[in-house]
């Protein structure tokens, strides 16, 4: 019993091999179903972690978008009342200063009728003063640059 009794292709296994192979081809299909029901399990713990993840990455992604909207519409308000803030202040400022910019220009068209004449009263005084020091300025100049005083000798060459 060397061969197997009918021809099964080119293998042609001995029958002390296959009297060998089947009871350890028996001991790894047993093996193999005991072990893959923990395998599967593992398989799909990892897939439902991966899967989850992205799943609550999703949701925290959309409740991120939706804060991003609120706070969005949140500051458009605000700028908008931004905006209207300044004209409404506007409105009351104008009333209280009013009277006060009368006035002002009230004063600004009457006091230059009363300066003018002062201002000119006050040059024509300066101009006076001025007229009366002149020689004695330019003097005291003079001797200053030439180093020589108003009444010393002049001396002739020739």
């Amino acid at each position: 019993m060397d061969r197997v009794p009918y021809p099964i292709g080119p293998l042609d296994p001995k029958v002390r091999d296959l009297l060998l192979a089947l009871p350890l081809f028996a001991l790894v299909c047993l093996l193999v179903a005991r072990v893959r029901p923990r395998v599967d399990r593992l398989l799909a713990a990892r897939d439902d972690a991966s899967s989850g993840t992205g799943e609550r990455s999703e949701a925290v992604r959309a409740r991120a978008e939706r804060e991003r909207a609120l706070t969005e519409a949140l500051l458009a308000e605000a700028r908008h009342d931004a905006v209207r803030i300044p004209s409404r202040a506007q409105e009351p400022a104008a009333v209280v200063t009013a009277p006060a910019r009368e006035d002002g220009q009230r004063d600004h068209d009457t006091a230059p009728v009363g300066d003018r004449a002062r201002i000119d009263a006050e040059r024509a005084a300066a101009e006076i003063e001025l007229r009366i020091s002149v020689s004695e300025l330019a003097s005291n100049l003079v001797s200053r640059m030439v180093g020589e005083g108003p009444g010393a000798p002049v001396e002739q060459v020739g």
